[in-house]
């Protein structure tokens, strides 16, 4: 009787070269599968709009508008600003191609232009940041839901575009957006007719609606009239008169 042969070395190589050919494709299927799975969620981008030019990243960039479509008020344009150079720019200006008006830029602390710090970031938008603000943002409430270009212009880097969203400020966004808002407009009660000065007719003082102007009983009347109330003739003497006149006659 022979002994079981014992498989060569070849053999065992041969084996174990399978072996591990079938662990790398079974590796490379499940990478496979991942990358599949994961493909939509890496290809995932923020809401809002964000764009990298040299030294300068800006996120969550979008325009706010009034709350309501066809509204009167300003708009704002509202971002975060990274400056990776180890000098400081400032923001030169901000433009909306395609609608009316100018942006105006303030700090967020007394005047001048809005500096982005060396190696550093800011806030455009909202109370105590910097502020973009475009004084008549009409016509940007109509296309609240759609996208904006817009074109920041740095002191180095130049002008680096973007597309933001349009948001109405309500919600979230009510803090970054337009701080005035339209007021509902005021009904006023009509003007009551004026009445002419003097004292209204009837009253004590007001002259005879047939235009007469006799004076009342008793009172002084035109010259050579008497005025102490009595009537007669000036030259008529009175009771007492008479009386003393006839006592002289006796004496």
């Amino acid at each position: 009787m022979s002994l079981p042969q014992t498989p060569s070395g070849g053999a065992r190589l041969r084996r174990g070269a399978l072996a591990v050919t079938a662990v790398a494709f079974s590796v490379l299927a499940l990478g496979a599968c991942s990358a599949g799975e994961n493909a939509q969620t890496l290809g995932v981008r923020p809401d809002n709009a964000e764009v990298s030019v040299d030294a300068i990243k800006i996120q969550n960039a979008v325009v706010i508008t009034q709350p309501q479509s066809d509204t009167d008020g300003p708009a704002t344009f509202s971002a975060t600003i990274f400056n990776e150079d180890s000098e400081p720019q400032t923001i030169d200006a901000v433009t909306l191609p395609g609608v009316n008006g100018t942006v105006k830029l303030s700090p967020a602390q007394g005047t001048g232009p809005v500096t982005v710090p060396a190696l550093g970031s800011i806030i455009v938008g909202g109370k105590g940041n910097a502020s973009a603000v475009l004084e008549n943002g009409r016509e940007l409430t109509k296309n609240i839901g759609g996208v904006q270009d817009v074109v920041v212009r740095f002191s180095e880097t130049g002008d680096v575009k973007l597309q933001a969203f349009v948001h109405p400020a309500a919600g979230y966004y009510q803090g970054f957006g337009p701080s005035v808002l339209p007021k509902p407009p005021v009904q006023t009660p009509p003007a009551e007719p004026s009445k002419s000065p003097g004292a209204p007719e009837g009253e004590h003082g007001s002259e005879p609606s047939d235009g007469s102007s006799e004076p009342a009983e008793g009172e002084a009347g035109a010259s050579g009239e008497p005025g102490n109330g009595e009537s007669g003739d000036p030259g008529t003497p009175s009771d007492a008169s008479s009386a003393s006149n006839e006592g002289d006659a006796e004496h």
